[in-house]
């Protein structure tokens, strides 16, 4: 079987995706919705700002006064207050935020002013309409969309939203995730370790993950290598829009979840241009959408990061699910073209790329030295220097 390029695996899952989009949403306040994704546009109820206002400590007046005399203070403008008009042949102090009185048309800051012992205040330089003024509607219209449907909401976007005055948000519903883990050897922190097992950090690394994507995760645990057991937990899940499985599913003899995944359903083995990972499992169990990921733990974190990842995400209806990537020179040479897409755990260290010394896809803590994965590309090498793809962690894990 020829190896399937990242490229093509990709739009794979995500036209796969947009043929079961998430159904269903809820309106939750904006202190509930971090992570959250917007199922309809979030539009403008007012403008923004609501009226003309200074964008700086100083004094507001007409600028046909401004040209001559010293002129006197009429009224003091607190941000939060409301002025009375502007009195001919006056200027009146304001603060930051506060709204321009009607009848002036600019605003000096205080650092360009003098003010004369009799209170009077003199201008010192040229002046010119518009001036220090935030126009009413500069940032938004009412009526304008803000934020498209298929938004991810963060802290900025929560902002907006209450910049605006909106209070909730409607949102699609959480996908419903069952994770689970397959076979004998992997054995839950906090319990004692058998003859060759190893402590199952797959689990933790995904769960938490999910969350952050704003899924619901249902954990059906380890899955021995037993069919019925397996039978069982498969059927012990429940509704959900995702089976998400780390592990062994093969074609061996010993492969139970490959076995009744094809026994209730369809089942494909990718085998991926993609090194750490190479096997992806994808098909369907009673309907249900099923995703296998590499066993090994740097296989897990590369392939769910860029594959599964944008999968989930696409089926919340978010257009702009790629990482962005940053071009830095690479603190390394590489002279071995290979041909799967390699990823590298790496770090910066004064504007280079530097991977760490081990990157076996069985090491897990080479990632959390790391601050993301340096992209290689199939058949290529390169000197020290050279620029590459850097991929941050911060743009995988949001």
């Amino acid at each position: 079987m020829s190896l399937i390029s990242v490229e093509d695996a990709l739009q794979r899952l995500l036209a796969w995706a947009e043929q079961a989009p998430l159904d269903g949403q809820e309106t939750v306040p904006l202190a509930q919705a971090d992570g959250r994704v917007l199922a309809a546009p979030l539009l403008a109820g007012l403008d923004l700002p609501p009226w003309d206002n200074s964008a700086m400590d100083g004094y507001a007046l007409r600028l046909a006064d401004g040209q001559g005399e010293p002129l006197p203070v009429s009224q003091r403008i607190l941000a939060g207050s409301a002025p009375q008009p502007l009195k001919p042949g006056t200027c009146a102090r304001i603060f930051t935020g506060a709204p321009l009185p009607p009848g002036a048309d600019c605003v000096e800051m205080q650092e360009n002013t003098e003010v004369l012992a009799d209170g009077r205040v003199r201008f010192l330089e040229a002046l010119r309409p518009g001036r220090n003024v935030r126009p009413r509607g500069q940032e938004v219209r009412t009526g304008e969309t803000l934020l498209a449907a298929g938004s991810q909401l963060g802290p900025i976007e929560l902002a907006l939203a209450a910049s605006i005055g909106i209070g909730t948000v409607t949102v699609r519903r959480r996908p419903r995730v069952a994770l689970l883990s397959t076979g004998d050897e992997l054995v839950e922190p906090g319990q004692p370790l058998g003859p060759g097992q190893i402590y199952n950090s797959n689990r933790r690394l995904l769960a938490a993950w999910l969350m952050r994507l704003g899924c619901e995760v249902r954990d059906a645990g380890i899955l021995a290598d037993d069919l019925q057991a397996t039978r069982a937990a498969l059927a012990g899940v429940g509704e959900v829009d995702l089976i998400l499985s780390t592990g062994g599913v093969s074609v061996g003899e010993a492969d139970y979840l490959g076995q009744v995944l094809r026994e209730a359903g369809d089942l494909a083995l990718w085998k991926l241009a993609i090194k750490p990972g190479k096997p992806l499992t994808c098909g369907h169990y009673r309907g249900v959408p099923v995703l296998g990921l590499p066993g090994n733990p740097a296989s897990t974190l590369v392939t769910f990061g860029l594959l599964a990842r944008p999968y989930l995400l696409r089926r919340l209806g978010v257009e702009a699910v790629e990482p962005l990537g940053v071009e830095v020179p690479a603190g390394f040479a590489w002279e071995r073209a290979g041909n799967r897409r390699e990823y590298l755990r790496a770090r910066l260290e004064q504007g280079r790329a530097v991977p760490h010394p081990n990157q076996s896809s069985g090491v897990l803590r080479s990632a959390a030295w790391a601050d993301g994965l340096v992209e290689v590309r199939e058949e290529r090498t390169f000197a020290e220097g050279a620029p590459v793809r850097f991929i941050p962690f911060s743009e995988l894990l949001g």
